[in-house]
């Protein structure tokens, strides 16, 4: 319940030792639950750094998180935001996943949390994770090697992405790079690419003219 309303959410998550089925859209018993906006070819798998957890356990002045405290599919370890990048493919046996955007959290990450000042750690750090889409089915086990299948270098990292979505709205040079990432989720483009038109849109300073 959440401020007198139910709330239908998957973001409760138990470790499992169990395989477990990547498919196109979801995991095997880890699904969505609000299509709305969750899920999808963009948002298949989501994976949260383990490095992460200490740091937000002390912005937050909370105890120890078990795995999967952030809502994530994945637990990972050695993949950061900052160098990990848009299109970047990853091997997990015979799974291959493809990075396509950063987390945008929102209230339910906060209820998740139990403090609305989770949002705000989340967004000013750019400690967000990444979603992938999957591009290869399969199964994954806990403890599992994730492997790089190929380093999409010249793309943009996922902290970048990031922080020009929350941080940096209005640097028109590196929007324009991130805009034209194929690999970046359509809907990320699109707000981009609309933030541009209206950036490029603005008049000048205007300037007085003595004749």
């Amino acid at each position: 319940m959440y401020k007198g309303e139910e709330v239908f959410t998957g973001i409760y998550k138990a470790p499992t030792t169990e395989p477990r089925m990547v498919r196109l859209l979801n995991i095997d018993g880890d699904e969505q639950a609000d299509l709305t906006v969750h899920g999808g070819v963009d948002k298949a798998v989501y994976g949260f750094p383990f490095e992460h957890y200490s740091y937000y356990q002390e912005m937050l002045k909370q105890d120890s998180y078990e795995p999967g405290q952030f809502g994530e599919n994945l637990t990972t370890g050695g993949m950061l935001e900052s160098d990990v990048h848009i299109g970047d493919r990853y091997r997990v046996g015979e799974v291959v996943l493809e990075v396509s955007q950063p987390r945008s959290p929102c209230y339910k990450f906060a209820i998740k949390m139990g403090t609305a000042e989770a949002l705000s750690v989340c967004i000013n750090s750019a400690k967000t994770g990444f979603y992938f889409r999957v591009l290869n089915e399969g199964f994954i086990q806990s403890g599992d090697l994730i492997e790089v299948d190929y380093a999409n270098v010249n793309a943009p990292t996922v902290e970048e992405v990031h922080r020009l979505y929350y941080l940096d709205k209005k640097n028109i040079v590196s929007l324009t790079r991130v805009a034209h990432c194929d690999s970046l989720a359509k809907v990320w483009r699109n707000e981009f690419k609309n933030r541009i038109n209206k950036l490029s849109a603005k008049p000048g300073p205007q300037t007085d003219k003595t004749v």
